[in-house]
């Protein structure tokens, strides 16, 4: 059985390697990259799987702002990427680190960009606060989600990265 861990406890390389060969070389160029530009991940919210010693899955989770169009931000937490060694696809690894950081984010507001058939059906994220949320680069609508602690957040504006004081929604 895999063992997970923080992040932390991971060569960075070793995750490199991995984001490398689940999303490409190219993937810098993503939009998810975009929205947390300049930032570092969240120790308490990021992991890593090992099976044997040997690293096969990781976790990130960002800190983002959803900045409405009169200039009041909204702090979240961006999901992802999660990747999974080829060789432990299909094995609920990458299940296992999500419902780990669901679990220490329990008081956070969370955005990620993914399927949302899994996403919603296993995690209860779901598009219906992001329809209005602009990011910076191109998106699939039904895939930018949402896992919000309350329905009042704001309907407009733009995500990235958290880098100012910043406006508690509800």
């Amino acid at each position: 059985m895999p063992i997970i861990a923080p992040l932390s406890d991971a060569d960075p390389a070793s995750v490199e390697r991995l984001l490398d060969d689940a999303f490409g070389k190219d993937r810098h160029g993503r939009t998810a990259y975009r929205i947390r530009d300049g930032m570092a991940w969240l120790p308490d919210l990021s992991f890593a799987a090992f099976d044997q010693g040997r690293l096969i899955a990781t976790l990130q989770c960002w800190p983002v702002a959803l900045t409405t169009p009169q200039g009041q931000a909204f702090p979240l937490v961006l999901v992802g990427p999660v990747a999974v060694a080829p060789s432990h696809q299909r094995d609920g690894i990458g299940r296992r680190l999500m419902e780990t950081m669901l679990a220490a984010a329990a008081s956070d507001d969370l955005v990620l960009i993914g399927d949302p058939e899994y996403y919603s059906r296993f995690f209860g994220f779901t598009a219906d606060a992001t329809a209005g949320w602009a990011v910076p680069g191109p998106v699939e609508r039904r895939r930018l989600l949402a896992h919000l602690t309350h329905d009042d957040w704001p309907r407009e504006g733009m995500l990235g990265p958290r880098h100012a004081r910043l406006a508690k929604a509800g």
